[in-house]
């Protein structure tokens, strides 16, 4: 037995937990098996992930992190688990027990491509997510079923991971490592990994919460076509779920529709004076300010399972403002991948976060393609969990990706400017200007006072946060003028 623990011991230093010691192993960044074909256009490949009829549901491996051990150098606990063979799953969070609590640390990742087995290089989750939620008090809020949570994080296919998380005062990483703490593959059963037999759950640390567990999601498949005899997404069989959610949408486009397509500018003005003709006024109704209604890849397009979120529709009076979000998710997909992140958010969000539906009312990849996010009718106004105090009378959009220091595509900032053209439109509102919005409660404003924002609003401006990202953030003005052109102002 003594030689025994003295092998492992030569093991764990050879390839433990520190960062050059994770080198040595195969690297690599995730891959798909996408990736290694000829990839097609980029609006061929998304119009065909949106048409194709999602043939894997999708699923969730929760697995509890554990004491691995203190740092060296700080004494700091250690959480995490040690290299580990796992299903294929495709996007990753941690989350606890808590939703009120924060995780004062850093959390950092690696993972095994299923495609060639290469492991990637460590990659931090953003940690600060929980802001994104259902106002305080609220029964989406207060249902008991909510947990905090870090960001999302797209890592490709994958069939591996490994995990650590340390308080603020320990940095993971180079040059530092956790005593005692073995990453040679033991423990893949979810026992501990300590070196030592140590079996407790996270959450006994000063800055980490209670209940740490890593959720890897399989957003499931969207790549067996629909037969001959259904092409016509109309026909083919719907669960009463899914036909509620696109019958939301039935004064746009039939139901069962994959997408609702694009109308020009006076097309879409006869069909604002058909939803909302008795609410204008005579003026609005000789030049009603609403821009082209743009493409928008419906749920049954992206591949909802809609079992999955609740039954009943939540909505709010009017749209007066729009808040931006990114999703902080990582940059690293193509345009064909985003149904699956999208089915990745949603899974996330219901599943793991405890959320009644996909947060955002809409989101928006890399190439500027739409997709409809919360159910209830992209054309109403769907209460959804974005901004948490400013949930009410506003609309959610999230660019799809991490722009802290990455520039959004000029495709996404027009897909953004022209939603909101539209949407805001739809109730009057100027891009430009400024409204009024009472908080529900923040971090920022206190719950009841009235606060005066930007009609296009980044997160950050309803609540502390750095969402959406400096460098998204810092085109909104962009975004505001260019919505308001596109409404004829």
């Amino acid at each position: 037995m003594s030689k025994l623990r003295s092998m492992r011991g030569i093991l764990a230093s050879s390839i433990g937990v520190t960062c050059a010691a994770a080198l040595a192993l195969p690297l690599a960044p995730p891959a798909t098996a996408a990736a290694a074909r000829p990839a097609p256009t980029a609006e061929a490949a998304t119009r065909a992930a949106v048409t194709d009829r999602p043939d894997v549901p999708g699923s969730t491996q929760s697995l509890p992190l554990r004491l691995l051990g203190h740092d060296r150098a700080s004494g700091a606990a250690v959480h995490g688990l040690a290299p580990r063979a796992v299903r294929h799953f495709s996007l990753l969070g941690v989350i606890w027990d808590d939703p009120a609590a924060e995780l004062h640390g850093r959390v950092q990742v690696r993972t095994r491509a299923a495609a060639d087995g290469g492991w990637s290089d460590w990659q931090d989750v953003e940690t600060h997510y929980t802001e994104h939620g259902a106002d305080p008090g609220t029964p989406e809020a207060a249902s008991g079923r909510v947990r905090g949570a870090t960001a999302p994080l797209w890592v490709g296919e994958s069939d591996g991971v490994e995990v650590r998380v340390r308080p603020e005062h320990g940095e993971p990483g180079a040059g530092s490592e956790a005593a005692g703490s073995g990453a040679d593959g033991s423990g893949a059963d979810g026992s501990g990994a300590d070196g030592s037999g140590a079996d407790s759950a996270a959450g006994a640390s000063p800055g980490l919460p209670s209940g740490l567990r890593l959720e890897l999601i399989d957003p499931g498949d969207a790549a067996a076509p629909l037969p001959a005899e259904a092409a016509d997404a109309r026909t083919s069989p719907m669960s009463a779920e899914a036909t509620a959610a696109s019958a939301a949408n039935s004064s746009l486009v039939a139901p069962g529709a994959t997408e609702i397509p694009a109308l020009n500018a006076e097309q879409t003005r006869q069909e604002l004076l058909t939803l909302r003709g008795t609410e204008l006024t005579e003026e609005q109704r000789a030049k009603p300010y609403i821009g082209p209604r743009p493409a928008i890849v419906t749920r049954r397009g992206w591949g909802a399972n809609e079992s999955l979120r609740e039954k009943q529709f939540v909505y709010t009076g009017k749209v007066k403002a729009a808040f931006v979000h990114h999703t902080a998710s990582g940059s690293n997909y193509t345009c064909a991948q985003a149904p699956s992140l999208v089915r990745g958010f949603y899974r996330y969000h219901v599943r793991s976060l405890g959320w009644r539906d996909i947060g955002y009312n809409f989101l928006v990849d890399k190439c500027g393609r739409i997709y409809e996010g919360r159910a209830g009718g992209v054309a109403k106004a769907v209460k959804g969990a974005h901004t948490m105090g400013f949930n009410s009378n506003t609309t959610g959009i999230a660019v799809i990706g991490s722009y802290g220091s990455k520039k959004p595509s000029s495709s996404a900032q027009k897909a953004v400017a022209r939603l909101t053209a539209w949407k805001l439109g739809l109730h009057g509102m100027n891009p430009r200007a400024k409204t009024y919005l009472k908080s529900g409660g923040g971090n920022l404003y206190r719950k009841g006072k009235k606060v005066r924002l930007n009609v296009i609003s980044g997160h950050r401006d309803g609540f502390n946060t750095s969402c959406p990202g400096g460098k998204l953030y810092k085109k909104l003005g962009t975004v505001r003028s260019t919505a308001a052109r596109y409404q004829g102002r």
